[in-house]
């Protein structure tokens, strides 16, 4: 059953509404060390911290780590000053320890539980996308954002990818002319990978991976690949889809779709829930988005598409082209761009960088708690379409 509704119900509304976030017990100097607490030590955990060690401008120190899989806190802890972290299942007794912020990088159903909780002991956080798992979690957590004085951080990494930011202000600047019209697009190829590692069922807590989430036996299928499976992702439009939505959203200077439309199916993986090829379109006040993307072909990868009326610009996370109208420069063994830019340096750096700046200045973070949940909202919007014949009005229509 799909985990998601337009309404923000009572529970979520008395949970956002009696949180009062507790103010940062401490200032930071720039020859202090930031004490960090990991919640989630997957893959993608790996990649934060990974992008903290490069970041260069903050020294940070890891106090303690929490993941409900044993193997996973051990490699975390061993990378933490040689052993010296705490490790724990339970998520609260890291926020327990004296620690200035958090990364959370556990899946999507408990995004905004744990990061709510967080804000209210008075930690900062860095919190992956989708920040949100459900429509109304983003009442939720933008409340306790902005209920407290705690630094909240989307995952949304080409916010401050140097070239995003480049193609931004072209596009916001009119180089572009009118734009109808943006493609999205994204192909990953499931079929390619190995033979994943055997779970040691004997040092996971099952249950406490489940959460909120209906009980339901251990599968290894959805402990790998949870993100296809309604009860704990959203599939590709909460994963990949959300990424370029953000960047469209920011560029266009709109995040309120009103409409979605979607074709999608299950051709190749029939034990996931999330269908695995697709194409979808949202409508905005006065351009449309569409997505197209399979996962079982990752030739192109992914990328962006602003088609406008003086010109086009091309762009994924290698760099981004723009191609003027009525010029020789696309077609059969041509490419001439009129601008060209490459990236040099993952975004996820400088995003954990900008973090750690805002840890010490306090100032507002490139991409705030209102960039994450729109992102994630037009997720859950092209989802809803999905469950409910392929086409959605937005707000729905009451009625009669």
């Amino acid at each position: 059953m799909l985990a998601m509704s337009y309404q923000l119900n009572r529970r979520n509304f008395i949970i956002a509404g009696g949180l009062t976030a507790l103010a940062s017990t401490r200032v930071l100097g720039a020859n202090d060390t930031l004490r960090v607490g990991v919640i989630g030590a997957g893959g993608r955990m790996n990649d934060l911290l990974n992008a903290a060690d490069k970041a260069g401008n903050f020294n940070y120190q890891i106090v303690a780590v929490s993941d409900v899989y044993g193997p996973r806190r051990d490699a975390v802890k061993q990378r933490a000053n040689g052993g010296a972290a705490t490790t724990h299942v339970n998520y609260h007794e890291v926020l327990d320890q004296q620690i200035d912020a958090v990364f959370i990088a556990a899946p999507d159903h408990w995004h905004v539980r744990m990061a709510v909780d967080a804000l209210a002991s008075g930690k900062d956080v860095y919190l992956e996308k989708p920040v949100t798992h459900t429509l109304e979690e983003g009442a939720t957590l933008t409340h306790a954002v902005r209920s407290g004085k705690q630094i909240l951080q989307c995952g949304m990494q080409q916010r401050s990818w140097s070239h995003f930011r480049d193609a931004v202000d072209l596009i916001q600047g009119g180089s572009l002319g009118r734009i109808p019209q943006v493609r999205t697009y994204w192909w990953q190829n499931y079929l390619s990978g190995g033979p994943r590692k055997a779970v040691d069922t004997q040092a996971l807590d099952w249950k406490q991976w489940l959460g909120n989430a209906p009980d339901q036996p251990f599968s290894e299928e959805k402990f790998y690949l949870w993100r296809w499976f309604w009860n704990f992702g959203g599939g590709a439009m909460t994963d990949l889809f959300t990424h370029w939505i953000d960047v469209v959203h920011w560029a266009m200077r709109a995040d309120e779709p009103r409409q979605a439309q979607i074709i999608a199916d299950k051709y190749i993986f029939q034990s996931w829930d999330c269908p695995d090829t697709l194409q979808a379109a949202v409508r905005y006040p006065g351009f449309d988005v569409v997505y197209e993307g399979t996962m079982a072909s990752s030739i192109d990868d992914g990328g962006l598409e602003f088609r406008g009326t003086e010109a086009t610009l091309k762009i994924n996370r290698s760099g981004f082209s723009v191609y003027r109208e009525g010029m020789p420069n696309v077609g059969p063994g041509k490419d001439n761009p009129a601008v060209k830019a490459e990236s040099f340096r993952d975004g996820t750096i400088s995003h954990m960088q900008n973090f750690f700046d805002c840890i010490k200045t306090r100032k507002e973070p490139n991409a705030p708690v209102e960039t994450g949940v729109s992102a994630a909202r037009a997720g859950h919007i092209a989802n809803l379409a999905y469950h409910r014949g392929g086409q959605i009005m937005w707000p729905p229509k009451s009625a009669a």
